[in-house]
């Protein structure tokens, strides 16, 4: 099947960055190295390319109506200019994918949903939609760019977007001189930082000029935004949860509101609330030079008692971390639990997640 590509595609071969096939589409892997941007974002910014995202909109009487009906958290309570981070989920609360909303207007939402579960979500959205309601895609019109880094807020330096609360959003706002549609404070690294829709014929030059906005800015591939992601505890859908995982088990139970109106999923997920997950997600961090790896068996004693669900090599931590789902109530943190790593047996330290907290992320207001 031929990779699909984003309209920054040129400007990243003209980089030199290594493209890599990933859900679907041809994407970089990392321009310089992985350490070298994963250290960027963490001390100064770092620019990312996630237009392979898909960008839907929810328009009619009924958006609100609709995704509230979908969504776990509560789209009704969200004040206008504000995103939410939620889940979608079947009705046996199995997660059919993890998105962030933006309310617009009461009639009016934006979603932003994983690459490889577009045509996943789109199905299953549009068919739980009211009927006065109308799923636009807006994905191949608008690119979507990522700003992340302590300095994203300094280096932009635009009103209104220094004064947004994490998950705020502004519409229609000039950035650097290029118009963009939409500004969102969110999101993927643990930072602070800003999400930017773009007109896709102006992604290339918002690009140029967010990375000449400061010497310590550099681009960033799908390697950094993995490190990034997991030592900010954040979790990636196909590895750390599926249809088959529930909210619970993914540590993610925060976003289910279960006192709000009803929504596809509600009965069976309070009745895993009131029974308790059979599963839970715990970070491990592998003690010397082992590295957590996706699918590698984790042991307690003699018991096998699940497996890492994600993995990588932390330059900012100087050691292993990772995710791993296991049977709830098998470890806790503080305790060490055997990783299988290539046919060797590894030791690895349970801990608390995140790995690590950003300081500038934790100053900005936080709404959602």
């Amino acid at each position: 099947m031929e990779l699909r590509r984003t309209p920054l595609h040129q400007t990243h071969a003209a980089a030199g960055a290594r493209l890599v096939p990933f859900s679907g589409w041809e994407m970089p892997l990392q321009y310089t190295s992985i350490k070298e941007e994963q250290l960027a974002v963490r001390r100064t910014a770092g620019v990312f390319d996630v237009s392979h995202m898909g960008r839907y909109e929810v328009a009619g009487a009924g958006a609100e109506r609709s995704l509230q009906r979908l969504l776990t958290n509560d789209v009704a309570s969200l004040p206008l200019g504000h995103a939410v981070y939620s889940l979608l989920c079947r009705e046996d609360g199995g997660i059919v994918d993890d998105v962030i909303a933006y309310k617009r207007r009461q009639d009016l939402f934006s979603v932003v949903v994983n690459a490889g579960n577009r045509e996943k979500d789109w199905r299953w959205m549009e068919s739980h939609l009211d009927a006065g309601c109308k799923l636009r895609d807006r994905s191949e019109e608008l690119a979507l760019l990522a700003f992340q880094g302590p300095r994203a807020a300094e280096l932009l330096a635009t009103l209104p977007l220094t004064e947004l609360p994490h998950f705020g959003f502004a519409e229609d706002v000039e950035v650097l001189g290029v118009s963009c549609a939409l500004v969102a404070r969110t999101g993927y690294t643990g930072e602070d930082g800003f999400e930017l829709m773009v007109p896709a014929d102006s992604a290339a030059e918002l690009w140029q000029r967010l990375l000449a906005a400061d010497p310590g800015v550099r681009p960033c591939g799908l390697g950094a935004r993995d490190v990034c992601r997991l030592e900010a505890g954040l979790r990636l859908y196909g590895n750390d949860m599926d249809d088959s995982v529930n909210p619970y088990e993914a540590g993610l139970g925060w976003t289910v509101k279960l006192d709000k109106d009803d929504f596809i999923g509600r009965a069976a997920l309070a009745d895993i609330k009131a029974a308790g997950p059979q599963r839970t997600t715990v970070g491990v961090r592998g003690q010397g030079r082992a590295i957590p790896r996706h699918g590698s068996p984790v042991r307690s004693g003699t018991a096998e008692i699940g497996e890492v669900t994600s993995g990588t090599w932390s330059f900012l931590l100087e050691q292993g971390i990772g995710m791993a789902r296991v049977a709830a109530g098998s470890v806790q943190a503080g305790d060490v639990v055997e990783l299988e790593l290539r046919g060797q047996a590894a030791a690895a330290d349970v801990v608390k997640l995140p790995f690590y907290r950003a300081p500038a992320r934790d100053a900005v207001q936080s709404t959602s």
